[in-house]
Parts: structure tokens; C-alpha cells; sequence
């Protein structure tokens, strides 16, 4: 059993990713990171919102399939100082992916997504309600 270093304070959910990134196995070959988001919605749409900060939004593709939003890209590293060379590197550099499940059923075809001030906010349409339908059961007698 590996020694895993104690770390009193994690502060975010990510540097709990990396702790477990050692322990578990990559995930079906994808070696990039997942960017946090917020998942709200209203009574007509569902709204995600995720940090775009340094990423050309032009170089971001984003997909609704059975009501999962799939959003991916790459944040290209540009850099005058060799790696072997920084003191400390903790800005994620590379490709993204994020898959969010959305809480109820949408029109993705009809999702706008706009970036503003490094964020990207994406408003999808939820279908409409499907209400259950009443079948009369017929009978021979008359």
C-alpha cells in the first residue's frame, strides 16, 4: 500500500483530483483535466456555466447527446521559459473534456452558448413536460 502525503487543507475539489490521480487508472486514455461547473436552471432552461479564461472560445467544442452537454477543447501552452526552469507551475495547460449529465430533459438543438469576460455560459431549453397518457380499454359489450 503506497504512502499517501498528508496535506491538511485541500482547497478545492481539484487538488483532490490530484491526489487521486496516482491511485486510479487513467480515464480511457484522456490525459487532460475537467474544468469546473455550475449547473443551475429555471422553470424553461438549463444554464452551465464554466471558466474560459485564457482558452480562444473559437477552439471549444460543445455537443448535447441524450441530455449530457460534452464540452472539450485545449488551452495551448505558450511559454518563454523552459519547464525545467519554473519555481512553481500550477496553471493547467492542455486539452479539457467535461461531460455533464443535465437534470432534466432538454432541446439541445436549440442550446445558444455565448463567452463573456472568461466565461462561458451555455442556456439549453428543457422539452416540454410529456404528460402520461390515458388509454380507454375497450370492451366487446355494448
Amino acid at each position: 500500500m503506497p504512502i499517501i502525503k498528508w496535506m491538511p487543507s485541500l482547497e478545492s475539489f481539484e487538488d483532490m483530483d490530484k491526489m487521486f490521480e496516482n491511485f486510479m487508472p487513467a480515464r480511457t486514455g484522456f490525459t487532460g483535466y475537467m474544468p469546473a461547473v455550475d449547473v443551475y436552471q429555471d422553470k424553461d432552461k438549463v444554464y452551465i456555466e464554466t471558466q474560459l479564461a485564457g482558452i480562444d472560445p473559437e477552439k471549444v467544442d460543445i455537443s448535447i447527446e441524450n441530455d449530457v452537454l460534452i464540452i472539450k477543447g485545449e488551452n495551448e501552452k505558450k511559454s518563454e521559459v523552459e519547464d525545467k526552469n519554473y519555481y512553481r507551475k500550477e496553471i493547467r495547460r492542455g486539452s479539457f473534456y467535461r461531460s455533464v449529465p443535465l437534470p432534466s430533459h432538454v432541446l439541445g438543438e436549440k442550446a445558444s452558448a455565448e463567452a463573456v469576460n472568461g466565461i462561458l455560459k451555455i442556456a439549453v431549453p428543457k422539452a416540454p413536460e410529456t404528460k402520461p397518457k390515458t388509454i380507454k380499454i375497450k370492451t366487446g359489450k355494448k
